[in-house]
């Protein structure tokens, strides 16, 4: 469970996020909705760790992350997976030595066991036989698909997923979105996903939460807040 009490974050005396309190349940996928600006991916990047709150705790299970040491929070993020809005491949690194790199940086196993861990991930992300081209040889959706493997790589027990659908087309946005829910739940791991993209979040989550002036405003299951009679929330989600 991640459990968050009363965040607050201010950037030269702006507030994005302001006392938000919210709790993740093991094993579900929750969707963060929001227009830009609205803190959705410092939200993200408090959990993670990568950010200090002003005020508030984060508890990973019954750990306080927000008093972790840099050391701490290392080991503690090797049970996370994240993608990054943009992939964040290495360039000069193929398919094969991009989903490797975790598993060389973080375990001790042999060539050979990496070689089939990463053959049958290419397989889940419906990827075989790519594993020697570049990201510059892939399209915007296979290189989604081989940041969300990587991702996934060391069986994160955490997925964080910014903007998954990103400069994606339709067909793409749809396919990346169910490539996610698909993997959250063979790995059974929890999810947690920022997006504007409303059609493809009410599809694969069980729960949401709308930000709007780094509050939240809504929390609930898609059919939830379709039934909501109120104006922001009938507005934003059409």
């Amino acid at each position: 469970m991640i459990r968050i009490l009363h965040l607050s974050k201010a950037f030269n005396g702006q507030v994005v996020l302001e006392d938000i309190s919210l709790e993740i349940q093991k094993g579900e996928i929750l969707v963060i909705l929001g227009e830009s600006g609205t803190g959705k991916s410092v939200l993200l990047k408090h959990m993670i760790g990568l950010l200090k709150p002003d005020q508030g705790e984060i508890y990973m299970d019954s750990q306080n992350i927000t008093r972790l040491s840099e050391k701490d929070l290392l080991k503690m993020r090797k049970n996370m997976g994240y993608l990054f809005q943009e992939g964040a491949l290495f360039d000069f690194m193929n398919v094969f030595e991009n989903i490797a790199f975790p598993l060389r940086e973080h375990t001790r196993l042999d060539r050979g066991m990496i070689r089939r861990k990463v053959l049958d991930i290419l397989k889940v992300i419906g990827l075989e036989g790519v594993e020697k081209k570049y990201p510059s040889e892939l399209s915007g959706g296979m290189k989604k698909r081989v940041a969300l493997a990587r991702a996934i790589i060391l069986d994160s027990k955490i997925l964080f997923c910014d903007e998954p659908t990103s400069g994606l087309d339709p067909i793409r946005s749809r396919d990346i979105s169910d490539l996610i829910r698909d993997v959250s739940r063979r790995l059974h791991c929890t999810t947690v996903v920022t997006s504007h993209d409303i059609q493809n979040s009410f599809r694969i989550a069980d729960r949401l939460a709308l930000l709007q002036k780094g509050r939240i405003v809504a929390l609930g299951a898609p059919q939830e807040l379709r039934n909501s009679t109120d104006l922001f929330i009938k507005e934003f989600i059409g």
